[in-house]
């Protein structure tokens, strides 16, 4: 009897190493298959570089041509209109999907295909080379280039019409180009420090699984060989290579691959960077910019459309304005690139309906954000004594939710320019839930692992999870509001 047993028992270990030998040799695949595709970048920038170009001509296509044709009617269809075609590629798939391939792959968009990042790096071969001067690096610009783009955006209504589409990345464009002409020679300045979205795409990716990992000691003891292997490597995005330990300013380029014995493309737990790398680089313009501009901002831009609040304040406020005789804000209008002008769409936004407008997203992220800021003030303080390096850290865990939010909400435009195709898309409200379901629990374990790393006692990060756990049902009930009604 007892033999049967031990032998049952050596049996089943007997299973469990083998699966657990088949594992890592499946592991040890998919390292060398990494390893094997980061090298392929750094040996094929030439035909990266055609890609790159290709993507510019197809951006500028569908940026410039939609601007020189009549406004479709409600007849046309995306395969039949290059109007709605655009707008289908840049607000359809290209802003959502870029978002999610942050998520999956790092910020690999920026460094192999985004056209601003080819064209300003292109402009800056002939670049002024000039120091950058203060004001290009201050912290501020992610957070404050993004919150304004999106505001102006809504101003103008740039996912519906092709010409604030053309002002809103046009600009950005034309702006990437006089930076590189006169700063940062063979460099990315502008997607380095200015770019609008640089913020976003570096706290999306620090949930990718894969990234090009710095083994400092082979760093420190590689030794030039006779006849000599690569000694120099061209960072464009101005990394400081020897030291990053994470893959959030990494734009996955690959030309750095194998360089000195010591960088490889990677595996790691899309949770390592948020626990482990994010704690001991407490920075205030990302909690800034998860708080008040992906969980606030970015909330309130999509939500002022179909809010009826905004719809009280504005007939509130019009109502008063026409009892003390003033009319103007309610009957003056503004030009197309400062607020939505067009009288033959039936679409006008007047004075009114925009100084509302922007106070509704300001307000509405003041609300959001302060609400969970004060959530994980009051959590920090349950974990131990204050702490500013602790707040930031746990600020960090609502990236997930913050990342699918703003996806989601992006991708409406998706779904209504399908549905309008006739696809039935009865899947999309049961996957948003999953999404925003998932992306719940994601955030609260995030902050569960934090919460163990700063802990005094068990008791302390149990009890921490409650305003957590309030924050993240209070955004999550701000997105889901966006989609479902009650």
């Amino acid at each position: 009897m007892l033999g049967s047993v031990l032998a049952a028992a050596g049996g089943k270990g007997g299973v469990a190493a083998l699966a657990l030998r088949r594992l890592r040799l499946r592991s040890r695949d998919i390292d060398a298959a990494l390893r094997v595709i980061g090298d392929w970048l750094m040996r094929n920038q030439r035909a990266i570089r055609a890609v790159q170009w290709a993507v510019v001509l197809a951006y500028f296509t569908l940026l410039i041509v939609p601007v020189l044709l009549p406004l479709p009617t409600r007849v046309e269809h995306i395969w039949t209109n290059v109007t709605l075609l655009s707008q289908f590629v840049f607000w359809g798939i290209w802003w959502p999907f870029v978002l999610l391939s942050m998520v999956l792959v790092g910020r690999l968009w920026c460094g192999l295909l985004c056209p601003e990042g080819s064209i300003s790096e292109a402009v800056s071969t002939k670049s002024r080379g000039h120091a950058l001067p203060h004001w290009i690096k201050w912290k501020g610009w992610p957070f404050a280039a993004f919150a304004c783009t999106t505001i102006y955006g809504q101003m103008i209504s740039v996912y519906q019409y092709p010409r604030p589409a053309l002002a809103t990345l046009g600009f950005s464009t034309v702006a990437a180009i006089v930076v590189a002409f006169f700063w940062g020679r063979n460099k990315r300045v502008w997607c380095r420090y200015l770019c609008p979205v640089t913020g976003v795409f570096a706290v999306l990716s620090k949930l990718a699984p894969v990234h090009f990992r710095v083994d400092t000691a082979a760093w420190a003891a590689w030794k030039k060989p006779p006849g000599g292997a690569m000694d120099r490597v061209n960072c464009a995005p101005l990394v400081p290579i020897r030291i990053m330990h994470g893959g959030s300013a990494c734009h996955m380029c690959g030309r750095c691959s194998g360089f000195r014995d010591a960088i490889a493309l990677s595996r790691r737990s899309p949770n390592d960077e948020i626990v482990h790398v994010a704690g001991g680089e407490p920075n205030l313009v990302e909690t800034l910019l998860i708080l008040f501009g992906l969980l606030g901002i970015a909330a309130g831009a999509f939500h002022w459309g179909s809010s009826a609040l905004y719809i009280a304040v504005k007939q509130t406020i019009a109502a008063w304005l026409i009892e003390h005789g003033i009319m103007w804000p309610i009957e003056a209008s503004a030009p197309w690139w400062i607020l939505t002008n067009y009288a033959d769409q039936n679409d006008v936004m007047t004075l009114l309906d925009g100084a509302v407008m922007i106070g509704y997203i300001l307000a509405v992220a003041i609300c959001i954000g302060g609400f969970i800021g004060v959530c994980v003030a009051l959590a920090t303080r349950l974990l131990g004594p204050w702490s500013w390096a602790r707040f930031h850290h746990i600020v960090q865990s609502f990236i997930p939710l913050a990342g699918c939010g703003v996806f989601l909400g992006l991708s409406m435009t998706t779904v209504t320019l399908l549905r309008h195709e006739g696809l039935d898309l009865g899947f999309v409200g049961p996957l948003r839930a999953a999404m925003l379901a998932g992306a719940c629990v994601w955030s609260l374990w995030l902050a569960f692992r934090i919460a163990a790393l700063h802990a005094e006692t068990v008791p302390r990060q149990v009890l921490a999870m409650v305003p957590i756990g309030l924050a993240v049902a209070a955004s999550a009930a701000v997105w889901a509001a966006l989609f479902w009604t009650v």
